[in-house]
């Protein structure tokens, strides 16, 4: 074997599995900003089903979940992929041949490591936007089928190979297979699930529930931003070279600007609406920035990237603002965040790469949302009707921490 080529595969191979650790690390992320943005009687359960789904996912995506989204040779068409169970292989030496683009150019395991947090990272999104009166052992229960069938399906139809991919829809990094996904998931089980005790009046007014600590939400975005850069770097999948060196290099750039675009709209929007600045606004603000250029953080510039990661402050705002106006609960802003913005980045790469188009860009958005909302839909459903999906009123009341946990994450608070 090349020499050369041994160092460019153990490179490539580390730098995918680094980047995979900072996406693992918006686990982090995510269980510090649901926590903060829930209130006190119910973080405990948050940070288990966090702790808990993660773990789920990578049980799930190992078992059958990796084959079904990757099935190579064994799939039965472009929208049917193959099932089997557990990994493959790992490369081998004798995979490797000189001078051929088809070698592979890192290692099986760290492909399956990097796919396993993406799927977690979408199973999280749900979480946030069922919080504080979800039952926590449905709530996993429909992890194990969305980790392992839902999930997988749809990215086949995209990562895989399948029929999104050969219809020309283009998603870089899961603007689509990771965030709307897990958005359409959410919206499924939050509609089934109903609103919080106390959040909307008889009227329709909206009742503000605040968050029980806003530097913990704080902390969790600022993981998540720094997370983003594994999430949309990773997905340049190479680095040992000029070019893609200097590609992932331009991927940070431009998921750090629509970032920080991202703050400084939904600030300025919330200042034109409220008169005030609003935290919860720029927090999310940031996710929505990184949401939006996740779709396609290559090929804008930095001046791009950062106006359209402000489009999607400003988006984020209007539509959390306009769903609480419509009476679907969401305590985090996740359906907002992750949904919403997931389609206006998916549009917007029609203006960004030339090789997209609006056509196949809207197709792919329809297929993944109907098919994922459909098949949640389907299963919060069955749920519901076999085991129930919604704590009781009264433990909603005394919080899911002792109804679910057993214990409080703050129990000094409450002497």
């Amino acid at each position: 074997m090349d020499p050369l080529f041994e160092v460019s595969y153990a490179l490539d191979t580390f730098y995918f599995l680094m980047s995979g650790v900072l996406v693992m690390w918006m686990a982090a992320g995510f269980s510090m900003l649901e926590a903060g943005m829930v209130r006190s009687k119910n973080t405990a359960e948050i940070l288990t089903k966090n702790v808990a789904l993660f773990a789920v996912a990578c049980v799930m995506y190992m078992l059958v979940g990796y084959n079904i989204m990757y099935p190579g040779d064994a799939a039965i068409s472009e929208w049917l992929p193959g099932f089997s169970f557990l990994l493959g292989a790992e490369n081998q030496a004798t995979d490797i041949i000189a001078g051929s683009d088809d070698s592979p150019y890192y290692s099986a395991r760290s492909d399956f490591f990097f796919q396993v947090v993406f799927v977690a990272t979408a199973m999280s999104i749900v979480s946030g936007a069922v919080a504080e009166r979800m039952k926590l052992w449905s709530f996993l229960l429909f992890a194990v089928v969305f980790c392992s069938i839902i999930y997988p399906v749809q990215g086949f139809w995209k990562w895989g190979g399948g029929a999104l991919d050969a219809a020309g829809f283009s998603d870089f990094a899961g603007s689509g297979v990771v965030h709307m996904c897990g958005a359409a998931a959410a919206l499924a089980g939050v509609l089934l699930l109903g609103s919080r005790k106390g959040k909307y009046g008889p009227n329709g007014e909206v009742q503000p529930i605040p968050g029980a600590n806003m530097p913990l939400a704080t902390l969790g975005t600022f993981i998540l931003w720094m997370g983003w850069f594994g999430f949309n770097g990773g997905s340049e999948l190479k680095v040992s070279n000029f070019d893609e060196a200097n590609a992932v290099a331009q991927i940070f750039v431009n998921t750090n600007m629509a970032a920080a675009g991202g703050v400084v709209a939904a600030l300025l929007a919330v200042r034109l609406f409220w008169g005030k600045a609003d935290l919860t606004m720029a927090l999310n603000g940031a996710l929505a920035g990184l949401v939006a250029i996740t779709a396609e953080p290559l090929t804008p510039s930095a001046g791009a990237a950062t106006l359209i990661g402000a489009i999607g402050g400003v988006l984020v705002v209007v539509s959390i603002i306009t769903l609480d106006r419509l009476r679907i609960d969401d305590p985090v802003g996740a359906i907002s965040v992750h949904g919403v913005v997931g389609v206006f980045g998916l549009l917007t790469v029609a203006f960004t790469n030339p090789d997209a188009t609006l056509s196949a860009q809207a197709f792919g958005i329809a297929v993944i949302f109907g098919w994922t909302f459909g098949t949640s839909l389907v299963l919060w459903g069955l749920l519901k009707l076999i085991v129930g999906i919604r704590i009781s009123e009264e433990d909603e009341y005394e919080g899911a921490d002792m109804a679910e946990c057993g214990l409080e994450a703050y129990p000094e608070f409450t002497k």
